[in-house]
């Protein structure tokens, strides 16, 4: 199991806090959490900083003064709907990093917390059948209506009923699926961007936000999955997908830099497994961990 920054900081804290070779230290470890080189370089010669001006050396105040970093330097967004109008979350993600979960989770935090009525879920991941019927079984079961057509079908069609049919039936939240084919990058950001047209299309009568599902685990990966997708289309906000104590998480910070801001962490299988982000607590945990 690898060690999460919090436990490497700890084999740190054990020896001086004020030498060039404990600095040099940090800023591995932060590179290693997935903050990227940059960033580490920043937040280490700030701490280092911040520590002598301020006289910080034990190891309490130290990890207080790299969380309030950490946290300066990643972004959050508020995704509640509008409740005058229908809105649209198309969600994107590379395969196997949760997107359907993430949907599933994310109708069920609507329902629950936002009280949000009439959600639909969209089935875009036409491409896998198993997409389809994993989203189909979490509709059942959570009572929500679902739109889906045959394997292969056009996923911009099925999307595109679905918003036709929320605006008939008065619904006002659609969470569309995605397919996420890495092994062709140019088919998936030709049909993102087709996709995108067709919602934009509507975007004058809808709150339309693009919702991309980022795989905590999957380090650096992460970053450039972040850029292919927001080059396609524009993300307008991440969720931090597979969060718990095992994993690095560090990644949010260089996607925060892209401007593009977390909405939720999802841990766990359970539909309640999802909270929305909060730039301090996630640091706090960051570096706790």
């Amino acid at each position: 199991m690898k060690k999460g920054l919090g436990a490497k900081l700890k084999a740190l804290f054990t020896g001086s806090t004020d030498t060039d070779e404990f600095f040099e230290a940090l800023e591995d470890s932060l590179i290693e959490a997935d903050l990227g080189a940059a960033v580490a370089m920043e937040i280490s010669d700030a701490v280092r900083s911040g520590a002598r001006k301020a006289r910080l050396n034990t190891e309490d105040e130290l990890r207080a003064a790299l969380s309030d970093l950490i946290a300066q330097r990643v972004k959050s967004i508020d995704l509640r709907p509008d409740a005058n109008r229908l809105n649209v979350f198309l969600v994107l993600g590379v395969n196997g990093v949760g997107k359907t979960t993430t949907i599933a989770k994310l109708a069920h935090y609507a329902r629950t917390v936002w009280n949000q009525s009439g959600v639909v879920l969209a089935a875009g991941d036409t491409f896998r059948a198993a997409a389809v019927d994993q989203l189909s079984i979490h509709a059942e079961r959570l009572g929500v209506r679902i739109v889906r057509q045959g394997t292969g079908a056009d996923p911009g069609a099925v999307i595109y009923d679905a918003v036709q049919s929320a605006v008939t039936r008065g619904e006002r939240l659609v969470l569309a699926d995605t397919a996420g084919r890495m092994h062709n990058k140019a088919n998936l950001v030709a049909e993102l961007q087709k996709i995108d047209r067709i919602v934009a299309g509507r975007s004058s009568d809808c709150n339309y936000r693009k919702l991309l599902v980022i795989d905590a685990t999957t380090g650096q990966n992460g970053l450039r999955q972040a850029e292919i997708f927001h080059d396609a289309v524009g993300v307008d906000a991440a969720i931090l997908a597979k969060y718990d104590s095992t994993a690095r998480g560090g990644i949010v910070v260089p996607i925060s830099a892209m401007g593009i801001p977390f909405a939720f962490i999802g841990s766990g299988e359970r539909y309640e497994d999802i909270h929305p982000f909060d730039s301090g607590r996630y640091a706090a945990e960051l570096v706790s961990q």
